[in-house]
Protein backbone atom coordinates (compact mmCIF):
# COMPACT_ATOMS: atom_id res chain seq x y z
CA UNK A 1 0.00 0.00 0.00
CA UNK A 2 0.92 3.63 -0.78
CA UNK A 3 0.32 6.61 0.33
CA UNK A 4 -0.77 7.68 -2.77
CA UNK A 5 -4.05 4.94 -2.45
CA UNK A 6 -5.93 6.57 -0.17
CA UNK A 7 -4.18 10.16 0.41
CA UNK A 8 -7.12 12.17 -1.35
CA UNK A 9 -4.94 15.08 -3.22
CA UNK A 10 -7.88 17.46 -3.95
CA UNK A 11 -7.91 17.65 0.21
CA UNK A 12 -4.49 18.17 1.29
CA UNK A 13 -4.20 21.54 3.11
CA UNK A 14 -0.58 23.16 2.25
CA UNK A 15 -1.33 25.77 5.35
CA UNK A 16 -3.68 25.51 7.73
CA UNK A 17 -5.95 28.83 9.08
CA UNK A 18 -6.94 26.37 12.17
CA UNK A 19 -4.78 26.88 15.47
CA UNK A 20 -5.65 24.60 17.66
CA UNK A 21 -6.02 20.83 17.69
CA UNK A 22 -10.01 20.51 17.21
CA UNK A 23 -10.30 23.15 14.43
CA UNK A 24 -7.50 21.39 12.36
CA UNK A 25 -9.38 18.15 12.55
CA UNK A 26 -12.49 19.84 11.71
CA UNK A 27 -10.52 21.69 8.17
CA UNK A 28 -8.92 18.06 7.28
CA UNK A 29 -12.16 16.75 7.49
CA UNK A 30 -14.22 19.34 6.06
CA UNK A 31 -11.34 19.24 3.15
CA UNK A 32 -12.33 15.35 2.98
CA UNK A 33 -15.66 16.00 2.17
CA UNK A 34 -15.41 19.26 -0.13
CA UNK A 35 -13.23 16.74 -2.26
CA UNK A 36 -16.18 14.28 -2.11
CA UNK A 37 -14.80 11.84 -0.05
CA UNK A 38 -17.51 11.29 1.93
CA UNK A 39 -20.63 13.07 2.25
CA UNK A 40 -20.67 16.74 3.77
CA UNK A 41 -23.39 15.81 5.99
CA UNK A 42 -21.18 13.05 8.10
CA UNK A 43 -18.20 16.01 8.86
CA UNK A 44 -19.79 16.21 12.46
CA UNK A 45 -19.88 12.53 12.92
CA UNK A 46 -16.64 12.34 12.22
CA UNK A 47 -15.01 15.11 13.28
CA UNK A 48 -16.67 14.16 16.83
CA UNK A 49 -15.56 10.34 16.35
CA UNK A 50 -11.85 11.53 15.84
CA UNK A 51 -11.94 14.24 18.36
CA UNK A 52 -13.21 11.66 21.08
CA UNK A 53 -10.08 9.32 19.94
CA UNK A 54 -7.97 12.18 20.76
CA UNK A 55 -9.07 12.54 24.42
CA UNK A 56 -8.21 8.98 25.17
CA UNK A 57 -4.28 9.91 24.12
CA UNK A 58 -2.91 12.45 21.45
CA UNK A 59 -2.08 11.39 18.02
CA UNK A 60 0.86 13.59 18.29
CA UNK A 61 4.01 11.36 17.94
CA UNK A 62 6.39 13.54 18.16
CA UNK A 63 8.68 15.19 15.73
CA UNK A 64 6.54 17.77 14.98
CA UNK A 65 3.68 15.75 13.42
CA UNK A 66 0.16 14.26 14.50
CA UNK A 67 -1.99 11.25 13.09
CA UNK A 68 -5.46 11.28 13.98
CA UNK A 69 -7.37 8.74 12.42
CA UNK A 70 -10.75 6.57 12.99
CA UNK A 71 -12.48 3.38 11.56
CA UNK A 72 -16.30 4.56 10.81
CA UNK A 73 -19.80 3.51 9.40
CA UNK A 74 -19.97 6.65 7.83
CA UNK A 75 -16.90 6.15 5.36
CA UNK A 76 -17.36 4.01 2.77
CA UNK A 77 -13.62 4.05 1.68
CA UNK A 78 -9.96 4.78 3.07
CA UNK A 79 -9.60 8.24 2.54
CA UNK A 80 -6.68 10.69 4.34
CA UNK A 81 -5.27 14.11 4.03
CA UNK A 82 -2.48 15.92 4.80
CA UNK A 83 -2.57 19.60 6.27
CA UNK A 84 0.44 22.00 7.49
CA UNK A 85 1.09 24.51 9.58
CA UNK A 86 3.90 26.86 9.58
CA UNK A 87 3.01 27.91 12.89
CA UNK A 88 2.70 25.29 14.81
CA UNK A 89 0.23 23.50 16.92
CA UNK A 90 -0.67 22.43 20.48
CA UNK A 91 -1.82 18.81 19.99
CA UNK A 92 -0.50 17.45 23.40
CA UNK A 93 2.35 15.42 21.29
CA UNK A 94 4.36 13.06 23.68
CA UNK A 95 7.46 15.01 23.37
CA UNK A 96 5.18 18.27 24.14
CA UNK A 97 6.61 19.79 20.99
CA UNK A 98 4.29 21.70 18.38
CA UNK A 99 2.91 20.04 15.42
CA UNK A 100 3.70 21.11 11.47
CA UNK A 101 2.37 18.70 9.90
CA UNK A 102 -1.06 16.00 10.07
CA UNK A 103 -2.17 13.23 8.73
CA UNK A 104 -5.97 11.99 9.08
CA UNK A 105 -6.79 8.79 8.08
CA UNK A 106 -10.16 7.35 7.65
CA UNK A 107 -11.12 4.21 7.46
CA UNK A 108 -14.08 2.34 7.26
CA UNK A 109 -15.09 -0.34 10.31
CA UNK A 110 -15.15 -3.61 8.03
CA UNK A 111 -11.52 -3.50 6.61
CA UNK A 112 -9.64 -3.02 10.13
CA UNK A 113 -5.99 -4.67 8.19
CA UNK A 114 -6.46 -2.14 5.44
CA UNK A 115 -6.54 0.82 8.81
CA UNK A 116 -3.54 -1.03 9.85
CA UNK A 117 -1.68 -1.03 6.62
CA UNK A 118 -2.22 2.37 6.14
CA UNK A 119 -1.51 3.43 9.71
CA UNK A 120 1.84 1.33 9.31
CA UNK A 121 2.98 3.03 5.96
CA UNK A 122 2.13 6.51 7.43
CA UNK A 123 4.20 6.36 10.35
CA UNK A 124 6.70 4.44 8.25
CA UNK A 125 7.36 7.76 6.12
CA UNK A 126 7.29 9.94 9.17
CA UNK A 127 9.72 8.30 10.80
CA UNK A 128 12.07 9.51 7.81
CA UNK A 129 13.88 12.80 9.08
CA UNK A 130 13.80 13.74 4.90
CA UNK A 131 10.13 13.07 4.36
CA UNK A 132 9.54 15.15 7.70
CA UNK A 133 11.38 17.84 6.53
CA UNK A 134 10.67 18.14 3.18
CA UNK A 135 6.68 17.75 4.58
CA UNK A 136 7.28 20.88 6.49
CA UNK A 137 8.41 23.02 4.19
CA UNK A 138 6.34 22.06 1.66
CA UNK A 139 4.82 25.40 0.36
CA UNK A 140 1.69 23.86 -1.99
CA UNK A 141 -0.55 20.84 -2.36
CA UNK A 142 1.67 20.46 -5.91
CA UNK A 143 4.82 20.44 -3.40
CA UNK A 144 3.31 18.27 -1.03
CA UNK A 145 1.45 15.62 -4.11
CA UNK A 146 5.26 15.49 -5.48
CA UNK A 147 6.43 14.03 -2.01
CA UNK A 148 3.81 11.84 -1.38
CA UNK A 149 4.76 10.34 -5.24
CA UNK A 150 8.59 10.70 -4.81
CA UNK A 151 7.53 8.63 -1.00
CA UNK A 152 5.98 5.83 -3.28
CA UNK A 153 8.17 5.55 -5.97
CA UNK A 154 11.22 5.65 -3.51
CA UNK A 155 10.45 2.78 -1.71
CA UNK A 156 10.23 4.85 1.57
CA UNK A 157 6.48 4.03 1.62
CA UNK A 158 7.41 0.27 1.72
Amino acid sequence: MKLGDFIVKDSIVPELKATSRDGVIRELVEALAAAGAFSASDVDTICKAILDRERHGSTGFGKGVAVPHGKLACVKKRVGTIGRSTAGIDFSALDQAPVFSVVLLLSPLDNPDGHLHAMENIFRNLQEDNFRRFLRQASSREDIIELIEEADQSGMAR
